[in-house]
């Protein structure tokens, strides 16, 4: 069965009593099948999920960390609330008498799939013809389990926010050239901060089949795989003049995930972890704009009442994807589970799993 499919089964199946609840039945009816399940069931929820889903869960955090909680956890069920590709590391990395759902399939990321495994293939063959065996595959965790076990088949590895400058700086020492996917914002900016001249990074683009580059081939050191974070790169160079012509004594803090552009004109920049800690770490009555997704951006708002913060595009709109998990689907997910008959699991190949493992443990172990 393929993603589309379920994702038109996770629309047309949940029973309409779901979706006829009032929140309160529904928070209750979660509240009690916690409490039912107990340690057999563990509910991780992103950074970026709704506050209503939010309140139920066991741990937020980022993705990785949340697969890693997952994993160490005796539960026999992970209800993930987050996106696809999220559950499908906490698949990878969990033990077989653990089972992994998404309570809502078309949960997905507009980033992972911008990546696609025929597409990577084919980027491979035409950059093998062109720079030979010379090109070492990294893939941001924001994607998809294919892409992972790709990267893992051909000595390469997963990379974080969080990581990605240390682990890029070890890739370096593997192979002459980088092929990263498939953010390429987060791409340039660790291997700008790295000390790579932008002159000596190319972008492959999948839709055209083709390297985008000026010059001569052989001063490529980054291959850029041509995707983006549709949130991350919404926050514009114009965005942070309107924040210094309107507060001047406001420090602005995004995420990697931006434009170059976007990045460079900031005063900080770092993972989801990097800005949460830095805002709760920060002074009382410091003054913050803040570039990464709306939910996040209310809730440090909400939690850190002491500070002024905004969000850098005050236009900005939550993660669409990400807002798909609300608590109809959660209470449907979490009651197939209490009954018996669950919906929604995630369960990746296992060829697929074993090369996404070994892509993650080269990450881990450094």
């Amino acid at each position: 069965m393929n993603l589309l499919t379920q994702m038109e089964q996770s629309i047309s199946k949940m029973p309409e009593q779901y979706k006829n609840m009032s929140h309160d039945e529904l928070n209750h009816l979660i509240t009690s099948i916690k409490q039912n399940l107990g340690n057999d069931l563990f509910l991780p929820g992103h950074h970026y999920q709704k506050e209503e889903v939010m309140n139920h869960a066991d741990a937020r955090g980022d993705s990785l960390q949340l697969a890693q909680l997952s994993a160490n956890t005796t539960a026999k069920h992970i209800v993930f609330c987050g996106v696809h590709f999220m559950a499908e590391t906490a698949d990878i990395l969990s033990e077989d008498h653990q089972s992994v759902y998404l309570p809502d399939l078309r949960a997905g990321c507009s980033m992972a799939d911008m990546a696609d495994i025929k597409q990577t293939k084919v980027a491979w063959e035409e950059l093998m013809k062109l720079f030979g065996d010379t090109i070492l595959p990294m893939t941001y965790v924001n994607s998809t389990a294919a892409i992972k076990s790709f990267v893992g088949q051909h000595g390469g590895t997963t990379v974080t926010s969080s990581n990605a400058k240390r682990v890029m700086d070890w890739a370096f020492t593997q192979k002459e050239r980088l092929l990263f996917l498939p953010d390429q914002h987060l791409g340039r900016n660790t291997a700008y901060d790295l000390g790579i001249p932008l002159d000596q990074m190319a972008v492959w683009d999948p839709i055209l089949e083709t390297l985008i580059y000026e010059g001569n081939l052989t001063d490529i050191k980054v291959i850029l795989w041509k995707g983006h974070c549709s949130v991350h790169e919404n926050f514009t160079e114009h965005n942070i003049q309107q924040v210094r012509e309107q507060h001047q004594d406001m420090a602005i803090i995004v995420h990697p995930e931006c434009r170059r552009e976007v990045v460079e004109l900031s005063d900080y920049n770092g993972s989801t972890k990097y800005i949460i800690d830095t805002i709760e770490g920060a002074p009382s009555g410091s003054k913050w704009a803040i570039g990464t997704e709306m939910n996040l951006v209310k809730r440090l708002i909400k939690e850190n009442p002491d500070k002024e913060i905004i969000s850098l595009n005050p236009h900005m709109c939550p993660c669409l994807t990400m807002n798909r998990i609300d608590l109809a689907h959660l209470a449907w997910c979490l009651d197939s589970i209490n009954q018996g008959l669950p919906v929604n699991q995630i369960k990746v190949n296992e060829d697929v799993s074993y090369y996404s493992k070994l892509a993650l443990d080269r990450m881990l172990s450094l």
